[in-house]
C-alpha cells in the first residue's frame, strides 16, 4: 500500500508531541485523522492543543476529527470510536500514543502515580484495542501500533524506575497477545520504540531538561516509521517489536541526520531508555 489517503485512524495522545507528528504525517497522505486527548485549554509549559492539532491536519490535506477523550475512561474511548464511525464510517488504524512517565524508583513513586502510569499505559491499550476491534475487522489492512519497547529483563531497566518500566512492559505484553488473537482477523499489532530519545515534553520536563533537546531527534523520525507500519500489509509484519531506525532502514532510508533536533548534534543523538548500548 502506498498512502493512507481516505483511511481513517485514531490516534491517543495526539494534541502534541509524537501523536500529532503522527497526525500531520498521515494528513500528507488525505487521510481521516481522529485527534483523541485531553488537551482541550492551552497549557502554560506545553504547546498544543485538541482543536489546534485537527486544524493542522486540516491544513496538511488531511480530514480531522477532535474528540476529547481521557483513555482511562471506557466510556469516552466508546463514544470517541462511536464518534470516528459516525464521522468516517469506519475505522481502519489505532495507535495506542497517550503516556505517562514518571522515572522513579517503588519507594519514590508515590500510589495516584503509579496507577496514572498503569492507567493511561497498558491499561488504556487494552480499552482502546478492544473498542475498535470490530471496526478493524471491516477494514481491508487493519493496525494496532502501540508506542512501547521490546522487553527486556535486565536489571538496569527493573532497578531504577520499576513502576514506569512495568507499565510499558504491560503494552508491550498485550501487543503481543493481540497480535496472536487477532491474526485470524488479519489485524496487525505492532509496537513501535524509539532508538534515540525524541524532543517532546516529556524528556524536557520529566527526564531532562533543556539542554537534553539538543541531543533529541525530531517526533518527525517516529511519524515516518509509524507511516511505515500503517502502510505495509498488516499478516506480514503483525506481532513485531519495532524500533524507529532499524525499520526504516529496513524501508530504504539512509540518511537519519534530518531528523537531528539540533543539526549540530546529529552524530551524537542519546540513545532511549530501554536500547541497549
Amino acid at each position: 500500500m502506498a498512502d493512507l489517503g481516505g483511511k481513517t485512524i485514531v490516534i491517543t495522545g495526539a494534541s502534541r508531541g509524537i501523536g500529532r507528528a503522527m497526525a500531520l504525517r498521515f494528513a500528507r497522505d488525505g487521510a481521516n485523522v481522529v485527534v483523541a486527548a485531553k488537551s482541550v485549554k492551552p497549557h502554560p509549559k506545553l504547546a498544543g492543543t485538541l482543536a489546534e492539532t485537527a486544524a493542522a491536519v486540516e491544513q496538511a490535506g488531511g480530514h480531522a476529527l477532535a474528540v476529547k477523550t481521557d483513555v482511562r475512561d471506557e466510556d469516552q474511548v466508546e463514544a470517541m470510536v462511536a464518534a470516528s464511525v459516525a464521522a468516517f464510517g469506519g475505522i481502519d488504524a489505532l495507535v495506542n500514543n497517550a503516556g505517562a512517565i514518571s522515572l522513579t524508583t517503588v519507594a519514590n513513586t508515590p500510589p495516584k502515580r503509579y496507577d496514572l502510569m498503569q492507567q493511561i499505559n497498558a491499561r488504556a491499550v487494552f480499552i482502546c484495542s478492544r473498542a475498535v476491534l470490530p471496526h478493524l475487522k471491516q477494514s481491508e489492512n487493519p493496525h494496532i501500533l502501540s508506542l512501547c519497547p521490546p522487553i527486556s529483563l535486565a536489571p538496569r531497566w527493573l532497578r531504577d524506575h520499576a513502576p514506569y518500566t512495568l507499565s510499558k512492559y504491560g503494552m508491550t505484553l498485550l501487543s503481543m497477545g493481540m497480535a496472536e488473537e487477532f491474526r485470524a482477523f488479519g489485524i496487525a499489532v505492532n509496537c513501535l520504540w524509539p532508538r534515540t530519545i525524541i524532543a517532546t515534553a516529556a524528556i524536557e520536563f520529566a527526564v531532562g531538561d533543556r539542554n537534553t533537546l539538543r541531543y533529541c531527534r525530531k517526533p518527525a523520525i517516529m511519524a515516518d516509521a509509524a507511516h511505515a507500519v500503517l502502510t505495509s500489509r498488516a499478516r506480514e509484519l503483525t506481532g513485531r517489536c519495532l524500533i524507529d531506525e532499524a525499520f526504516l532502514r529496513d524501508r530504504g532510508v539512509t540518511d537519519f541526520s534530518v531528523y537531528a533536533n539540533d543539526p549540530h548534534m546529529a552524530g551524537q543523538p542519546q540513545l532511549d531508555l530501554f536500547i541497549a548500548d
